[in-house]
């Protein structure tokens, strides 16, 4: 078990956390989406004065990797390193994409299902497009996450193989696609208590990022009017 410092910048709220052997011990999070920079760093420092435990007390830096704002990931990412550069600290990266996943493993339509069920975690990426990936019931990755257009002929496609559950900010134009009873959306995202449970797995399995050569999860290009 391990004492971990959590940055999660990768979406419209962000999280910063200190846990300690899978146990909650501090969170500030921000919902000021174009404030997560400034944010950040004096979230950090509000933990390390709140827990007692200063940064080198840390085993490792748990990061958010994305899919997500492009903006947000790399502060994420940049701080995490600086921390993790700084303080020679390990640094777990976690796909939000999982995050979603993990958090859809808890719910109702999917604990109560008899039979073998998919997650498809959608982060909206405008027009029809999502950024996604598909797991099987056990968490295990079946479609790679990916830039990708959906329709109604994709998601009746997916319930064909098994009863489906879409999750995240993308699953409200999901919905109005197609009305299953073998497809249930979870217009909702995960909390810090997937971060905790996600890295802590990481750190178990030694799973740690290239400090140095690690990057976001863009998924696509990003393109700007100038």
């Amino acid at each position: 078990m391990a004492t971990l410092l959590h940055i999660d910048t990768a979406g419209e709220k962000a999280m910063v956390a200190i846990s300690q052997n899978g146990v909650l011990l501090a969170i500030q999070e921000n919902e000021v989406f174009q404030t997560h920079a400034s944010f950040l760093q004096v979230a950090i420092e509000a933990l390390v004065a709140k827990t007692a435990l200063p940064l080198n007390k840390m085993d490792a830096i748990a990061v958010t990797m994305g899919p997500g704002s492009y903006t947000g990931l790399r502060v994420g990412l940049s701080s995490a390193k600086g921390i993790a550069y700084a303080l020679n600290k390990p640094i777990i990266g976690l796909s939000t994409l999982a995050l979603l996943a993990n958090a859809a493993s808890k719910l109702p339509w999917f604990t109560d299902k008899k039979e073998p069920v998919q997650i498809f975690a959608m982060i909206d990426a405008k027009r029809m497009e999502v950024f996604g990936a598909i797991y099987d019931s056990k968490l295990n990755t079946s479609l790679p996450e990916q830039a990708l257009e959906i329709n109604a002929d994709y998601l009746s496609r997916l319930i064909t193989k098994h009863p489906t559950i879409c999750i995240g900010s993308a699953a409200t134009k999901a919905k109005a696609l197609l009305e299953d009873p073998a497809i249930f959306f979870a217009e909702q995202s995960y909390n810090i208590l997937d971060n905790i449970q996600l890295a802590e797995d990481a750190f178990k399995r030694d799973l740690f990022e290239d400090t140095a050569y690690s990057s976001p999860s863009y998924l696509k290009e990003f393109f700007f009017k100038k």
